[in-house]
């Protein structure tokens, strides 16, 4: 089986998964508890292990590691934008109902704007070598505004919170509706202002992620689809983390070394320095794992103190 059989396997699976979000996941309103939330992210997880062992069998051993590097790196700066996420829908007032809706598409939005990231990317690192260096520098600067500079500016003041703000919406509440018609014209609900805001938000983060999963592969095929099956097990991943956020307080720091390592890994690469990706799945896996090692022991630790 060929990359080609592999991206006919890749679609089947995607179609199926949005078919199945869209009649059966959204087929009302509801809250999402956490115990379907917690069973939607290991089917999608799965999923994405079984697609790339599917790689491993039949593109060889570096293109399968390179696919669970990408997918890992993405998956992981999820988690932070996700955060994000939560204080929009609480800045726009969504019920928590309507939130699996808003999602959804704002999902879909993000695919289809990561599939152009993907593409340009990939052709100006192949295209021209010194982008190595212009996309290092990107990562590094998102190194430290990921560790350090995550809480420094409101959602409020935002650039996509201000052009959202922009858009004019009606009063009326939403109750699971993008628009809604005032005086016979139809009108933008807080709903769909929110989403906007979203996709916005999603955009600004994949300037992030995209080249970070560029400095693994340039394989359009094996960065595509490692980015997408990770963005598409975000909605669930949201509910599960919705009650977490003070149980990952230092997720930032492992997020900001994980990047340092992948800009420093791409500045190494217009050397002519490869650093292994075997080895690179390595450091990401390990930073990741001691990131959230201490962040629940520290949460369980301030959950001791406070019962004390």
């Amino acid at each position: 089986m060929g990359e080609p059989e592999l991206w006919i396997i890749f679609a089947i699976i995607f179609a199926t998964m949005m078919i199945f979000d869209f009649v059966v996941a959204d087929r009302k309103p509801h809250h999402v508890a956490q115990k379907e939330a917690l069973r939607n992210v290991i089917v999608y997880v799965s999923i994405a292990v079984f697609f790339g062992i599917l790689i491993f069998i039949n593109l060889g051993e570096d293109a399968g590691t390179s696919y669970f590097a990408a997918y890992i790196i993405e998956f992981a700066m999820s988690v932070d934008n996700l955060f994000v996420f939560i204080i929009i829908f609480a800045a726009f007032a969504i019920r928590d109902e309507d939130e699996h809706k808003v999602l959804f598409y704002g999902i879909l939005g993000a695919i289809c704007f990561r599939a152009l990231f993907v593409f340009i990317g990939a052709e100006l690192l192949e295209t021209f070598d010194w982008m190595m260096i212009i996309f290092g520098v990107i990562i590094l600067y998102a190194a430290y505004k990921t560790a350090f500079g995550s809480e420094d500016k409101p959602t409020e003041e935002t650039f996509a919170y201000k052009i959202g703000k922009r858009i004019k919406s009606a009063d009326e509440p939403a109750e699971g509706r993008f628009f809604v018609r005032v005086d016979g014209k139809k009108v933008a609900t807080a709903m769909f202002v929110c989403l906007v805001v979203i996709e916005l938000s999603d955009v600004m983060f994949a300037f992030d992620s995209i080249p970070a999963a560029l400095s693994i592969t340039t394989d359009i095929f094996i960065v595509f689809t490692s980015n997408i099956l990770a963005v598409m097990g975000l909605r669930s991943l949201f509910f599960v983390l919705r009650n977490a956020l003070d149980s990952l307080a230092y997720l930032n720091y492992g997020l900001g070394a994980i990047l340092a390592f992948i800009g420093i890994k791409m500045f190494l690469s217009f050397l002519d320095y490869e650093i292994p990706v075997y080895v690179s799945l390595l450091v990401i896996v390990v930073i990741l794992a001691v990131t959230v090692a201490i962040s629940l022991l520290a949460a369980r630790k301030k959950g001791d103190g406070e019962k004390a």
